[in-house]
């Protein structure tokens, strides 16, 4: 199956955006495309005010727009993430559409982005989003995928009740690292949680725009079971479109079975001496 990364620059409203995403989907279709993911925050700039601004409902007309263009293109679309609002409470969500149209995941981001990196990057997620309590994953007919929302990835414990739980063979990643981040950990943390869990990611970034408040990283990438680079971007608006083979996650896990050799018997949270001392001494 092919998946296609739609790394585009993100214009000030959601009626702005709509008509651009729409076009890319549509060359991503083009492209081959069976699943799309936009990146976070498609619908506006990354800013505590625009995601108060811009939140939406779950049946808002945008969403109902990417959901009858997921219908039109019989295609998969990540939705990115937008801010969700339900009652009083906002959520950074990405929604996932299959192509009849149908939404068939949720995920309200788990991890919020509260940092303060001495000479670097400042933002506090929680000013202004609640935190989701629910991991994600979705069936298609190619095999089950995760989703998580970029700080998510920096948690290991997500991504392994995925492969583990949710028996997925791949984790989709709307994600907006920044030049602080972006350049120290985005590709590392792409590999790690790819080998780790012997399961392809895939990072779908913002393009950067340098007139923005908030200036992403870009480099939208996909990594295998191998802990390997498939292809990556750089910081400039594109798509990428790669082709992801699940019989390699199978075949990985065979030669290689991290997984099946996790000592599950040491893995308990319980008062124990420290480690190093023998009890029978």
């Amino acid at each position: 199956m092919k998946l296609s990364l739609i790394q585009m620059k993100v214009a000030p409203s959601p009626a702005e955006n709509l008509p651009k995403i729409k076009a890319l989907l549509k060359q991503a279709k083009d492209d081959g495309a069976d699943i799309a993911v936009l990146p976070e925050m498609c619908v506006c700039p990354y800013e505590n005010a625009a995601f108060v601004r811009y939140a939406m409902e779950k049946d808002d007309p945008f969403l109902q727009e990417i959901a009858q263009t997921a219908k039109e293109l019989g295609l998969y679309i990540v939705a990115g993430s937008v801010p969700e609002a339900q009652g009083k409470k906002i959520y950074n969500t990405a929604f996932v559409y299959n192509p009849k149209g149908h939404q068939v995941a949720r995920h309200r981001k788990i991890h919020l982005f509260d940092i303060n990196v001495e000479g670097g990057q400042y933002f506090m997620e929680s000013d202004t989003f609640t935190a989701g309590d629910l991991c994600t994953a979705f069936s298609t007919p190619w095999g089950r995928f995760g989703v998580m929302i970029c700080y998510d990835i920096r948690f290991p414990e997500l991504s392994r009740i995925l492969a583990l739980y949710e028996d997925v063979q791949a984790i989709l990643v709307p994600a907006a690292f920044n030049m602080t981040t972006g350049p120290a950990h985005w590709e590392l943390s792409f590999r790690a949680r790819a080998l780790d869990n012997q399961v392809f990611m895939a990072g779908c970034a913002p393009a950067r725009d340098i007139n923005a408040s908030y200036h992403a990283w870009g480099h939208s990438i996909v990594t295998d079971p191998w802990g390997s680079v498939v292809a990556q971007l750089d910081e400039k608006e594109r798509i990428l479109t790669v082709e992801l083979d699940f019989a390699k996650v199978d075949k990985i896990r065979k030669e290689l079975p991290l997984l099946a050799h996790r000592r599950k018997d040491l893995y308990i949270c319980k008062r124990v001496p420290p480690f190093g001392v023998d009890k029978a001494k």
